[in-house]
Order: structure tokens, then C-alpha cells, then sequence
């Protein structure tokens, strides 16, 4: 009886998480037809990249976020920085690497790359949207790492050539 009902409860927990995910999406979509997004390709000394994997989305991804209304990119990007991995980076240090298009699940967003290895740390309690954070090698990324990511920081290591796509 028990197991039925929390299978029951774990149901309805996801379409939850699901309906609200379409909301959320939907409402910004309406009150912003263009959004701008940052991503950061954080490359420690030991050749090792950052990623993050969301509650909310499977793989793991570059840490980013949304570029909010009276914020310019490179505020985004230190901020989504600090609150996901905890990498605190002056604005010297990061370099724009290039502009995407993301038309996959929206015709109006677009997201800038950035770059940089020089940054300090600091212990966060992250958002509360990253469930995890490390560092990887870059010839050893986790299976699930987004394709998105992944060319990503090939671009950025000038490894390939930069897609206009995400």
C-alpha cells in the first residue's frame, strides 16, 4: 500500500514539475519575444572544464543563466558564475568567444560564450536549481554532457570552428 502511494506521489510530483517548467517558460517567452542568455567555459590549471547539472534539465552544462532586463551580459555572466559554481571572476577575465542562436525551443533566443581560466572560489550554497558541480578533464567529460556544451568548449579551446547555432 505504501509503495503504491508513493509512486502516486512521485507522479504527480513530476507532471508538477512539468506543468510548471511550461508556465515558466511560456510567460517569459511572452513578456520577452528576444531572450539573451550567458554561458561560461571555466578552464582550471589543470586542463579541467566546470559543468553543472540542473534540477531541472538533464546533462550536464556549462554554468549560465539568463541575461535579466537593466543587466548587461558580462554582469550575467559573473553572476550566474558565483551562484552556480561558486567562481568568483573579475570582468578582465572574461573573454566573449561567441554569439549563439538557440532557436531549438524558442525562435528568439540567443547565448553568448564566454571564457576564462583565472578566477578565485569561494564556498556557496548554490542555486537552488544546480543539483551538482564539478570540474572534469576535457578528454574525459561525463556520457551525459549536452551536445551544446560539448561544442562549446571545443570552440573555445579553438578545437572547431565556431557554429552560429547553439
Amino acid at each position: 500500500m505504501q509503495v503504491a502511494f508513493y509512486k502516486i506521489i512521485v507522479y504527480f510530483h513530476n507532471m508538477l514539475k512539468s506543468i510548471t517548467k511550461f508556465l515558466v517558460q511560456n510567460y517569459f517567452r511572452l513578456k520577452r519575444p528576444m531572450t539573451l542568455g550567458v554561458r561560461i567555459v571555466a578552464i582550471n590549471a589543470e586542463n579541467k572544464v566546470c559543468l553543472v547539472k540542473h534540477t531541472y534539465t538533464p546533462g550536464w552544462h556549462l554554468p549560465g543563466g539568463g541575461v535579466e532586463k537593466g543587466e548587461t551580459a558580462l554582469y550575467a555572466a559573473m553572476k550566474e558564475a558565483r551562484e552556480e559554481a561558486g567562481l568568483v571572476i573579475a570582468p578582465e577575465n572574461l573573454n566573449l568567444v561567441s554569439i549563439h542562436a538557440n532557436f531549438a525551443n524558442f525562435k528568439g533566443d540567443h547565448v553568448l560564450v564566454y571564457h576564462t581560466n583565472v578566477w578565485e572560489s569561494e564556498p556557496t550554497n548554490r542555486a537552488h536549481e544546480i543539483a551538482e558541480c564539478g570540474f572534469f578533464a576535457i578528454n574525459d567529460l561525463p556520457t551525459d554532457t549536452t551536445k551544446g556544451t560539448l561544442c562549446r568548449i571545443k570552440e573555445a579551446l579553438g578545437q572547431q570552428s565556431i557554429s552560429p547555432d547553439w
